[in-house]
Formats: C-alpha cells, structure tokens, sequence
C-alpha cells in the first residue's frame, strides 16, 4: 500500500523536544521533495520546514529557525522534524507530504507544490 505516514507527536511541557518522523511505504521517499506542513482548528495549514530531493536545501518557516531542523533518514524513506524549545503556539496536527515536481535541489514551503502524498498527521500538543 502507498502512503506517508507521520509519528513521534505527543504532548510536551514547553521548552521541552519532539522528533517527528515521516516513512513511506511503496515508494522510496528520497526520490521526492518532502515538506512539514501544521494545522490548528480554524486557520490555514501553514508549511514549516522542507527538504529539497537531494537532500542539499532546507527551508525553515521564520517562527521555526534555530529550533526546528529537518534532516532525511540513511534509510532513504525516512524524513525527520526535530523540534526542540517547544511553544504554545507550536502546538498543531502535523503532516508531511511528497513533491514530486521540483528541481532536486530546490524545495517550498508552499502546500500547492504538494500533490504527490499526504499523510494523516500527527498531532503536537503543549501544555504546561
């Protein structure tokens, strides 16, 4: 079966870490762009990080630099999302997708270049 599937969410105290991770399964993940995007109930999903195909360029919502990293896993299906100094306002559903149509060593944060793959999410929750 083809599908993206996220894991790692959970519930944090803030400041505190998560590690996000995405796996595909029928398809190799490291031929495609991949981009985390998050969700609250009531606003638009808003992209925060990417990779590019080759692995050679990232792009970091502003919100999200020098706390978020995203990084491919040696497996090559396999995408992971560190955060770390967690916020209230980080707290989302958050989803991975596939874009397979940028250049590979270029990626967006934009969800229109995301019509590969999707995954369900995962949901991120803050508390104190």
């Amino acid at each position: 079966q083809v599908q993206l599937v996220e894991s790692g969410g959970g519930s944090v105290h803030p400041g505190g870490s998560l590690k996000l991770s995405c796996a595909s399964s029928g398809f190799t993940l490291a031929l495609y762009g991949v981009g985390w995007f998050r969700q609250v109930p009531g606003k638009e999903r808003e992209g925060i990080a990417c990779i590019s195909k080759n692995g050679a360029a990232t792009e970091y919502l502003d919100l999200v630099k020098g706390r978020f990293t995203i990084s491919r896993g040696t497996d090559k299906n396999t995408v992971t999302l560190e955060m770390n100094d967690l916020r209230p306002e980080d707290a989302a559903v958050y989803f991975c997708a596939t874009d397979n149509r940028s250049p590979r060593g270029w990626c967006s944060l934009s969800d229109e270049r995301y019509q590969h793959y999707w995954g369900q999410g995962t949901q991120v929750i803050i508390s104190p």
